[in-house]
């Protein structure tokens, strides 16, 4: 039985700032000091790791999800 995607997060961190977390993970793939900041570096690693990147807002909520992995639903050829 496979689990769901894997994903990228961009979070909060607590002590101020933003983070960028592997799904699952305890420790930051990197920090910054702006969400934006955050948001450029999570999308270029989950590009490049194929993996659903999510954008929490300051209250730990998804605010916006892009997939770079394998989407189930692929957009159809135009014919």
């Amino acid at each position: 039985m496979s689990k769901g995607p894997e994903t990228h997060h961009v979070v909060p961190n607590p002590d101020g700032g933003w983070d960028v977390k592997r799904g699952g993970g305890s420790r930051a793939s990197s920090h910054h000091d702006t969400k934006q900041d955050a948001i450029d570096r999570g999308r270029e690693i989950s590009r490049n790791q194929h993996t659903e990147f999510r954008i929490h807002n300051k209250d730990g909520r998804i605010a916006r999800s892009d997939s770079h992995g394998n989407d189930p639903f692929p957009p159809r050829d135009k014919k």
